[in-house]
């Protein structure tokens, strides 16, 4: 799509499209309507203290999933930004959508849909975001027709993310380091703003009694990681030096398709073009994950504290998420971009009224679940057509049996320009996560992976020519050709 193009696109999809819907008001005799507070963390990987990470602070985040449930096996559909939160908001999978990359907009395929915060809206809440909800620039980052306001904090250069004046040139030059830790308060920094304003949203909406769905979206621990120096201070530097760090090799007999360059990372001047980071530079940027992730768990705990200040936390449900996990150099690459468990799995957490409390569910789920969970704990019936099962039973009873698996895909390049050349497809049951490289052309595999989690949970080891594994890897491969329709619950799995 040309920029021209584009432009007229979205000034279609503005047409008329914030004029604002009647709310629900709770009053005597009528049903309440349960508020939805939808909360997304920009690349957060499973460094919660409540999935079992023993470095992190995260109080807030802890206690809300004892306040909920916490599911300690969720994946999203495709590592990197846009793609996750396009299926998240449509509950439709990326291959579906057609959206693999940065720059589609799901309404290029899909004009029509209905979003998750638009479907809310129609059925009388008031809508709104703040922050990075959607992808955080270019046209993916609008869609009026999903809320009741104009979005806050949508769109964030890289220059804002920073306060340190040696950060804060012009966006092509100067040096903008992967991490910065200032001796400011929380709101200097960009998050800090996010929660203040959404917080006094939130306040307003509670005095004009209207139920709501506010999206609000956290852009930390995304880089560059920058955090006040407090929470860098909750953190000793000795923790994240590479001999104390975790899965830094490769996998033994994985194929290089599964890996990447790291471009992201890349593109800050204090990393080497090419090569490993430096020792002490890689002990930084994971302190700076680490305190960008505590300062963003602060800012939910703002978020929840209002709530509970003005009476709202009763009948509110509350749906914090992360869009992908991140690499910190495990198996020798950083970032996202790849189907290894560190980049699919994510954090999940859902506390809804009425429901029990402090519950840790290990079934599998995936993000494009949440649209007909959040509908259906809402109340309002379900729309046909979504690709996501509700996980609402799973809130009666985190044991029952629940999907067969969880799929996750990423193609090759990854930041492709016009077309890619291989998908890889990714298969995760409870035991097994199972990858199969596919040439788009000649629809064959390239590469096989399969790691088995019960013996090798950092994925170290690949298995996928080990001939003791080959019924494995026949029946794996099977069920990823018969996708994720075929995985759906009241099935026997491997």
């Amino acid at each position: 799509m040309t920029a021209m193009k584009r432009r007229s696109f979205l000034k279609t999809l503005g047409a008329g499209a914030l004029s604002l819907a009647f709310p629900v008001v709770s009053g005597a005799g009528q049903r309440r309507s349960p508020n939805v507070l939808f909360i997304a963390v920009d690349d957060l990987r499973g460094t919660l203290g409540c999935l079992g990470d023993e470095i992190a602070v995260t109080p807030n985040m802890d206690t809300l999933a004892g306040e909920g449930t916490g599911f300690l096996n969720a994946y999203c559909q495709q590592a990197v930004c846009n793609p996750s939160r396009a299926s998240v908001i449509t509950g439709l999978r990326p291959d579906t959508l057609k959206v693999w990359d940065l720059k589609t907009h799901f309404r290029e395929h899909h004009p029509s849909i209905v979003t998750l915060p638009q479907y809310f809206k129609q059925h009388g809440y008031y809508s709104q975001s703040f922050g990075k909800v959607l992808h955080g620039q270019g046209a993916p980052s609008t869609d009026p027709p999903s809320w009741s306001a104009e979005p806050v904090w949508d769109h964030c250069s890289k220059r804002e993310q920073y306060v340190l004046p040696e950060n804060r040139p012009g966006e092509k030059s100067g040096k903008q380091a992967a991490a910065e830790c200032a001796d400011v308060p929380d709101e200097a920094y960009i998050d800090g703003k996010v929660a203040a304003q959404a917080v006094k949203k939130i306040e307003e909406l509670a005095e004009k009694r209207w139920a709501f769905f506010l999206a609000v979206g956290f852009r930390k621990p995304h880089l560059p990681c920058a955090a006040p120096k407090k929470y860098w201070d909750m953190y000793e530097r000795e923790t994240f030096e590479n001999d104390r760090w975790p899965a830094l090799n490769r996998p033994k007999d994985g194929p290089d398709i599964a890996l990447h360059n790291w471009k992201e990372l890349r593109g800050y001047t204090d990393i080497p073009d090419i090569g490993p980071v430096p020792p002490e530079k890689a002990a930084e940027v994971r302190h700076g994950y680490y305190a960008a992730t505590s300062y963003t768990d602060a800012q939910i705990g703002k978020l929840v504290g209002a709530l509970e200040r003005l009476r709202l936390r009763e009948n509110t449900i509350i749906c914090l998420w992360s869009d992908h996990g991140f690499h910190l150099g495990e198996h020798t690459i950083w970032c996202k971009t790849s189907n290894y468990e560190f980049d699919a799995r994510v954090p999940l957490i859902i506390s809804a009224p009425h429901k029990k409390r402090g519950q840790v569910c290990r079934r599998l789920v995936e993000l494009v679940d949440m649209y007909p969970t959040l509908v259906e704990l809402a109340g309002l019936s379900v729309p046909g057509g979504l690709e996501g099962t509700s996980m609402a039973p799973l809130l009666d009873d985190p044991q029952r049996g629940w999907k067969r698996a969880a799929f996750t895909q990423f193609p090759r390049p990854a930041y492709y320009k016009k077309s890619f050349d291989v998908m890889g497809c990714a298969i995760r049951t409870e035991q097994f996560h199972y990858i199969e490289w596919i040439d788009v052309k000649t629809k064959q595999p390239t590469a096989i992976e399969l790691y088995d989690h019960q013996a090798d949970p950092y994925e170290l080891t690949n298995l996928a020519q080990r001939e003791q594994q080959q019924p494995v890897v026949r029946e794996l491969g099977q069920r990823l050709r018969e996708g994720w329709k075929a995985a759906l619950p009241n099935s026997s799995s491997v």
